[in-house]
């Protein structure tokens, strides 16, 4: 039982990656420490349960990574997916902490393994955590238990008593009961409002019906709207969004990264009008898989197929459905419910303009397309081997840009441009300081732990002065 008479010194909001860091970090410093976790036990975690693997900056190779990573290269690579839509000096400063993620994260428990192979192409920038997400999750809940935090599951904060930007308590609900817990400080790692559809149609409409939620259901963004609501300033379209395009069988909620496709680089992708609408072979595909879930958003019915063929079947990492097959393309085009004379146009049209070379999806690779709109400037093969093959997809939101607006401490900022008096975020709730739009792969994790742990840091420090 947890004493809720008593004030803590750091409550921290949240259950996942970024709170768990913040939890641990904040109690090494020797704060009281309560995590309220808003989901079930079992469904602790928000959307680190489904993760795979974290971006750090190294330098040289390690038991895991296949060479070095710097600083400048993650930091570019950040441009490149942000096209500069990021604060540079936090950008830079979650860049440079990073190097110390890699061993701090082992610290608290966590393993590595190597790299999984397909399309990722991962080897040399991202650390994988042996056996996934939940059992990085496991490994820091398990540590945080024993170093003494507090935690409460199914503890849904109904509300934040905030005075002139100086958080008092936190009203939660747990079961049929309300508790309030009181602490010096918050760190608010909550996540975003990609669980909330209505909160979603403010922006995008009615289209917002037909997405699918990758992860945790709970992530409505209660909490980033409470903090909004009471003075702290925002940062972020509420558009932008970490989005991929992820099986159309899926569930609404918490398919998780088994319903994700990597297979694009490998094909075409057509909407419900059998037409292609973006460059299959633009980047690298960590650097460009999170933009898909925003292109098929904006598609007739918020759906897409990728088309491919036998040729290549086994060319990229399998996910949880089957894909549709048809010996001809009449008869894929008829099970997907598509007009068999406009696919099969569409192909003729993409397999005429193919221009040979060497393939290698992983690397920009000189297999292109010529004289066809939208282009495919690198992997581009003929689909010409049945049978052929189709997945339906659509967009998969992880989680949401909209940000509480932090400073280098991951302090929150106010609407008047002055610090909050003692309250921090971490992860996801908070990413769109550095996520203006785009993603690359692992981007996320980075964030949580990082900000996670300089919140928690910050937080102790405040607390225990």
């Amino acid at each position: 039982m947890v004493d809720l008479s008593r004030k803590f010194d750091v409550l921290v909001i949240g259950g996942g990656n970024a709170a768990l860091c913040a939890a641990i970090s904040a109690k090494r410093l020797g704060a009281d420490v309560l995590v309220l976790e808003g989901a079930p036990k079992f469904y602790r975690g928000g959307n680190t349960r489904h993760t795979r693997n974290m971006r750090c900056a190294h330098d040289a190779a390690t038991e895991i990574l296949t060479g070095p990573y710097s600083e400048e290269e993650f930091f570019e690579d950040l441009l490149r997916v942000t096209e500069g839509n990021t604060d540079q000096e936090l950008a830079r400063l979650m860049i440079r902490e990073s190097k110390d993620i890699l061993t701090w994260i082992v610290e608290q428990g966590v393993r590595w393994q190597p790299s999984l192979g397909g399309t990722l192409s991962l080897g040399r920038t991202n650390s994988f955590f042996l056996g996934g997400g939940r059992a990085m999750l496991n490994a820091l809940y398990r540590t945080a238990e024993q170093l003494g935090v507090e935690i409460l599951y199914d503890a849904e904060v109904l509300d934040l008593d905030i005075k002139d930007g100086m958080f008092l308590s936190a009203t939660f609900k747990q079961g049929d009961g309300r508790g309030s817990a009181k602490a010096a400080t918050l760190v608010a790692a909550a996540g975003g409002f990609e669980a909330n559809i209505e909160w979603l149609k403010e922006s995008w409409g009615e289209a917002a019906d037909n997405f699918l939620i990758r992860g945790t259901p709970y992530n409505r963004g209660a909490v980033l709207k409470m903090l909004l609501d009471k003075g702290v300033q925002e940062i972020g379209d509420p558009t932008q969004c970490h989005a991929v395009a992820i099986d159309a069988r899926a569930p609404k909620f918490d398919g998780g990264i088994i319903t994700r496709h990597d297979s694009v680089v490998f094909g075409i992708v057509v909407n419900r009008d059998a037409r292609r609408f973006y460059d299959e072979g633009e980047d690298i595909w960590p650097k460009r898989y999170a933009i898909w879930g925003r292109l098929v958003a904006a598609q007739p019915g918020q759906i897409a197929y990728i088309i491919f063929d036998a040729s290549v079947r086994n060319s990229f990492m399998p996910t949880l459905f089957p894909p549709i097959e048809g010996n001809t393309v009449a008869e894929l085009a008829g099970k997907l419910e598509l007009d068999p004379a406009a696919l099969q146009n569409t192909i003729t049209e993409f397999n005429a303009a193919v221009r040979p070379g060497r393939f290698d999806h992983t690397i920009l690779d000189d297999c292109r397309t010529e004289g066809l709109v939208p282009p495919k400037t690198h992997w581009a093969r003929k689909i010409e081997t049945p049978p052929y093959l189709a997945y339906p997809v659509r967009p998969g939101i992880t989680f949401t840009y909209l940000a509480t607006r932090v400073n280098k401490q991951a302090r929150m900022l106010m609407k008047d441009g002055g610090p909050s008096a003692n309250m921090f975020a971490a992860g996801e709730i908070m990413a769109g300081n550095v996520l203006g739009k785009g993603y690359a792969a692992g981007m996320g994790m980075t964030i949580g732990s990082v900000f996670g742990r300089i919140a928690g840091r910050e937080a102790a420090r405040h607390a225990t002065n």
